[in-house]
């Protein structure tokens, strides 16, 4: 496993807890996404080349949140880094997440691993 590195700079270093977190641990942590509201999964290490063993791990984690969010087979992995290029993230999209960004009101923070609220 790769020394954790942080940028003080960077919003996804800050792991601010604002939606639901499906899961977290030394690598990574898996959260729905703020702008997309999508399970998002983010290396814990600033950078955006982790090693590849962590790579296939922070996927695999990021596919079990999907497959709890959508169900299994639904959705694919965006490994694109669009808004935060510089720090490794992907996020797993299911086929009506741009309507639902607009539609949806975004999930809420209760804990990691709980169960996945919504802001009334």
């Amino acid at each position: 496993m790769t020394d954790v590195v942080l940028d003080e700079g960077c919003e996804l270093c800050e792991a601010a807890r604002f939606t639901h977190w499906y899961y977290e641990d030394q690598v990574c942590w898996v959260a729905d996404c703020e702008a997309c509201s999508t399970p998002m999964v983010v290396w814990k290490s600033h950078g955006t080349e982790p090693e590849t063993g962590e790579v296939d791990w922070m996927l695999a984690r990021l596919t079990e949140a999907g497959m709890h969010r959508f169900g299994e087979g639904i959705g694919s992995v965006d490994r694109t880094m669009r808004q935060v290029p510089d720090h490794f993230h992907a996020h797993l999209r299911d086929p009506h997440w741009l309507a639902r960004r607009w539609t949806e009101p975004p999930s809420k923070y209760s804990g990691v691993g709980g169960a996945r609220q919504l802001v009334k």
